[in-house]
């Protein structure tokens, strides 16, 4: 395996501009022919990038601290501490090869925590912990705080885990079957070796590279070999507490309810019902933007500021996740929501050609990345192309001040006069960027020029993985907690 390469994110060619589209000869259609809704006049490049400080430290020490001791990797790193802390002392507890129902109620127990935090309202929870926070508390607290959404870390830490203990308890119950032959060993056995097949299942096409290039693939593999782990794990321990039991002399019922595997089991269980029992078909109502983009419209519930939700056509083979935007009556009155869909894959390509007239949508709504922007009082809001849509609905919220800068093609052509008058009702002088009529902006110098100017706390940024790490790494490495979507998790 080659050494990681250590390369300066900043100094990156990264293309803005990801979006289709044609302008015409004199330009785009948008803000140049709408005074009002040009972007604020700007210093030259030369000058905006002047006011920029140093970086801290120098290329290594940036390297470690803001891309490789990442907050997903620290969760992952401490996760694997505690369970190197566990297997340490189940040797010492029985004075060599650990117990295999210890061990297996270490994998349930990883296998549990790795569920629920994929379980809505338990990260719900953690968001909501998170946030009450008061502004009082010093910045660096905040700014730490504001990290919850790398709980993807904890997800993979103990899902990695589980699957190492389970291998553990697989090898030792294997050993215990040669020394004891017996058919109820017999089908623990076997129900062990289908767990590890399907966790291995997991594992690999959980890897990062194989997730991106076989996304489709990654979710089927994950979504069925997860369910037939779950069905195979209640059987085998329904099997190995009959065998146990029947060793110990007690009954079935009583095994079972003095086993933490059971107790464990059972909480994995529910938080699988509660996510897949939430499973409904609803009504949509689309509003065509243009040709790259549409917004569709649900009625069946109001949706407060900072939720997200899971979209489908395809229930079991594929999800597609959307940041809510409030949708208000004549009163006022918030009566649903609406997701802004734009053209940046075969399925979104779908729903803007041929919207569907009913779609799916699984599990409660979930708070995301910019819901931790309440822990500031001042903030910056970066957004390139379709980015603006999960922003929308902070910008409703209305609740932290906020400068935007906003950079995409052709804005009110694409997006639509609402989405524009959404975005300066939020910040009369937001910089609405107009890739091409103005070509590729600086985003780290912009960003960097509007915390000035109004003393922001911390930068959200909801873009493509370039932009966005780019852009984190500028304000990070220059001391402003920044903030962006993870692709890892």
């Amino acid at each position: 395996m080659q050494p990681p390469v250590i390369m300066d994110i900043e100094k990156t060619n990264i293309d803005l501009d990801d979006q289709s589209g044609k302008t015409t000869p004199n330009g785009s259609e948008g803000l140049s022919r709408s005074p009002s809704l040009k972007p604020k006049e700007l210093a030259p490049d030369s000058t905006i990038r002047e006011v920029l400080p140093e970086k801290t430290g120098n290329k290594i020490t940036r390297y470690l601290g803001f891309n490789f001791f990442s907050t997903y990797r620290k969760i992952f790193t401490v996760i694997f501490f505690a369970n190197l802390a566990t297997f340490i002392a189940l040797i010492a507890k029985a004075k060599g090869a650990p117990e295999a129902p210890d061990v297996a109620s270490a994998a349930s127990a990883n296998l549990m925590i790795a569920i629920l935090f994929r379980q809505e309202n338990f990260v719900n929870l953690c968001y909501e912990i998170a946030v009450a926070a008061p502004h009082s508390l010093p910045l660096s607290i905040r700014r730490r705080l504001a990290k919850v959404f790398h709980y993807g870390g904890a997800h993979s830490g103990a899902g990695t885990a589980a699957v190492v203990w389970y291998l553990l308890y697989t090898a030792l119950s294997t050993r215990d079957f040669v020394h004891n032959p017996t058919n109820d060993n017999k089908a623990s056995i076997i129900t062990s070796y289908i767990l590890v097949t399907m966790f291995l299942f997991i594992l690999f096409a959980a890897h990062p590279r194989f997730r991106v290039k076989f996304h489709d693939y990654f979710e089927a593999m994950h979504r069925f070999s997860g369910w037939t782990a779950l069905v195979t794990f209640w059987t085998h321990n329904m099997l190995a507490a009959k065998a146990l039991s029947k060793e110990q002399g007690i009954a079935m019922g009583t095994y079972l309810i003095r086993s933490p595997n059971f107790w464990f089991l059972c909480i994995s269980t529910s938080c699988t019902f509660l996510s897949w029992g939430r499973l409904r078909r609803h009504d949509v109502y689309p509003e065509v933007l243009s040709d790259h983009a549409t917004r569709l419209h649900f009625k069946y519930r109001p949706m407060q500021p900072f939720y997200g939700l899971k979209i489908s056509t395809r229930p079991l083979l594929e999800w597609h996740a959307f940041a809510t935007i409030p949708d208000e009556d004549e009163n006022g009155k918030i009566n649903g929501f609406s997701v802004v869909v734009s053209n940046a894959g075969d399925w979104t390509k779908e729903a803007i050609r041929n919207p569907a007239k009913k779609l799916w949508i699984r599990g409660y709504p979930l708070h995301g990345l910019l819901y931790t922007s309440i822990l500031f009082k001042q903030i910056v809001v970066v957004a390139t192309g379709s980015g603006i849509g999960p922003c929308l609905s902070l910008l409703y919220a209305n609740v932290t001040p906020r400068r935007i800068l906003w950079s995409t093609p052709n804005p009110e052509k694409t997006y639509g006069r609402k989405i524009m008058q959404a975005v300066l009702k939020a910040d009369n002088q937001a910089i609405i960027w107009n890739t091409r009529e103005h070509g590729r902006p600086d985003m780290i110098a912009l960003t960097y020029q509007l915390v000035r100017e109004c003393n922001a706390e911390a930068v959200f940024i909801i873009s493509n993985p370039k932009v966005t790490r780019k852009v984190v790494y500028g304000m990070e490495t220059r001391g402003i907690p920044a903030y962006g979507a993870i692709f890892d998790s």
